[in-house]
């Protein structure tokens, strides 16, 4: 080896000897240093010695898309000595010319043809003279649609209308006439529901009626027609007796009676259909309704409860015959517990169909309504007691202090009550997580699709109502993609596309009609992940996959 270096080592000072004479006698064009050029198509490339200390010609050939080429970077040594040249190493490059878009490009823009129609206010029958392309749907329930280039729709406006002045225009007239449609609209309706009013509504029944005969609209309905009538037999029991106990008590039902009916009315406010100012929907009502049942509960229960119980412990007076007051109670006891049974026997049900425990459900706040119902009678069938018994030693005793004591025991356990609630709900509307496990199965089934190297920053959030969106970024197998295309195509077919390419603008084409499939087989790979993630977790109802 070392004999074979020392020659190499002689060879390279000769050859720098002989570039010396090169640099000193007049040539016609500089020398550049030795280099080998070899020639393969329209390509060159230079091999120099890497031993040499010359300059070479730092040479890029940029091709633009019609086939022109340019030589920079060409560095001109004429006049320079060998002292001052540089060890430089030139390679030659073959680049494409890099195409500027500018700030805003929509020359390549896809859209449908009900934005054509109503953002450039084309009629339909103009549509038809443009080409259409079919794309990739969306949408779930199709495969396909069809879209136009909006530089072909922009096009197509210029000529129906003449000047952008005149169709932006036409935009204003079709704005203003719109906003007009919407109020006559909306005196329509009106008009509609006092005639219906007047006549009577002969439709079937509305969906968001019959909500209130199953599942949580029923056991609110029915906790709003036993909670009313308590109110009215306690106030008359209050008036007759003038216990701070049955004051509290009526006060409770006053107040369980006034937040059921929110409840129902956040049941129905939920029911309502997604809109484009609300695109997820209204399930969230019912976690607001009850949180403003759980401030309620403690702003008219505990609080008036506490205040009463406060007034007779410093101005305590004699109480009459507290028979009536036994007898509203027990009566009290009997409906509020029946209540509390509906409820329980509906929390039942449904955490059974989602496989948890009962006190899961209600800890998760699931179902906020019924928890409501459920935590208000529960309190209900314990305030009776405390009050029951309170008042049966103020009759024991003749002593007025307990019965203002049972007012603040009521108080106080309605204010638990109210704080369980709104932290509960508070949590659910902030959009807690969901639980470890359901999130670990959810990333070991993407993880153990081919097409997904790995997922990075999973987020799955409870929307409430058992609507999960799930967030994740996807770091996908190129190699699996692309071999995902070719399964699909006639290998021997695009062999011959391959050979046929002969030029800068045949490869070119070439690469930007099969670069844009691949990248459409992409968006297909990340709808069917999606779809398996809502087919094997019916919870998942919105998931967003970012390509890393």
């Amino acid at each position: 080896m070392m004999p074979a270096l020392a020659a190499q080592r002689r060879g390279c000072r000769g050859l720098y000897r002989l570039y010396l004479r090169c640099q000193a006698a007049p040539l016609p064009r500089a020398c550049h240093g030795w280099q080998a050029s070899m020639k393969s198509g329209s390509l060159s490339y230079i091999i120099p010695c890497n031993r040499l200390p010359v300059q070479l010609m730092s040479q890029v050939r940029v091709y633009t898309s019609s086939g022109q080429k340019k030589d920079l970077g060409s560095e001109d040594t004429n006049g320079s000595t060998p002292q001052e040249t540089l060890h430089k190493v030139g390679t030659v490059k073959a680049v494409l010319k890099k195409r500027e878009y500018g700030p805003k490009y929509t020359q390549n823009n896809f859209i449908t043809g009900v934005r054509a129609i109503n953002e450039f206010c084309l009629k339909s029958s103009d549509l038809d003279q443009l080409r259409k392309i079919k794309r990739r749907s969306p949408h779930d329930d199709t495969e396909t649609f069809t879209v136009y280039l909006r530089s072909d729709v922009e096009a197509k406006s210029l000529e129906v209308w003449g000047s952008p002045e005149a169709l932006a225009r036409e935009r204003k007239r079709r704005k203003e006439a719109e906003i007009k449609y919407r109020e006559n609209l909306f005196r329509n309706q009106r008009l509609l529901r006092e005639y219906r009013e007047f006549f009577g509504n002969t439709k079937p029944r509305s969906s968001a009626a019959a909500m209130f005969f199953k599942g949580p609209g029923k056991v609110v309905m029915v906790a709003i027609c036993i909670n009313g009538l308590n109110f009215f037999f306690k106030l008359l029991a209050w008036v007759y007796t003038g216990s701070a106990s049955m004051f509290s008590e009526a006060i409770h039902s006053l107040a369980d009676t006034c937040n059921q009916a929110l409840l129902a009315l956040g049941i129905s406010q939920s029911a309502r259909t997604p809109d484009p100012s609300h695109p997820y929907g209204f399930t969230n009502m019912r976690y607001i309704a009850s949180l403003i049942s759980g401030v309620g509960i403690f702003m008219m229960g505990a609080g008036l409860s506490w205040y009463h119980g406060i007034i007779g412990l410093l101005h305590p007076h004699p109480i009459e015959s507290l028979l009536w007051a036994y007898c509203i109670l027990a009566g009290s006891l009997v409906s509020e517990g029946a209540t509390l049974l509906v409820a329980i026997n509906e929390i039942r049900r449904s955490a059974r169909a989602k496989g948890l425990s009962f006190y899961q459900y209600v800890v998760q706040s699931r179902d906020p309504s019924t928890n409501v119902v459920l935590l208000e009678d529960a309190a209900a069938v314990l305030s009776v007691a405390v009050a029951a018994t309170c008042m049966g030693l103020t009759s024991l005793t003749g002593n007025p202090y307990y019965d203002s004591v049972g007012s603040l025991g009521v108080g106080t356990l309605l204010g638990s009550v109210s704080a369980f609630l709104i932290y509960t709900n508070t949590e659910a509307l902030l959009g807690r997580s969901i639980q470890p496990e359901q999130l670990q199965r959810l990333t070991e089934l993407l993880e153990s699709d081919p097409v997904v190297r790995a997922i990075h920053d999973v987020k799955a959030t409870d929307m409430g109502m058992s609507k999960v969106r799930f967030k994740a970024e996807v770091d996908f197998d190129g190699r699996v993609v692309t071999r995902s295309y070719l399964e699909k195509q006639d290998i021997e077919l695009l062999l011959q596309e391959i050979q046929q390419v002969k030029t800068l603008e045949e490869l070119e084409a070439f690469m930007l009609k099969h670069g844009e499939n691949i990248i459409d087989t992409l968006g297909a790979e990340v709808d069917r992940l999606e779809k398996d993630l809502k087919q094997r977790n019916p919870d998942v109802r919105h998931v967003d996959l970012e390509i890393l």
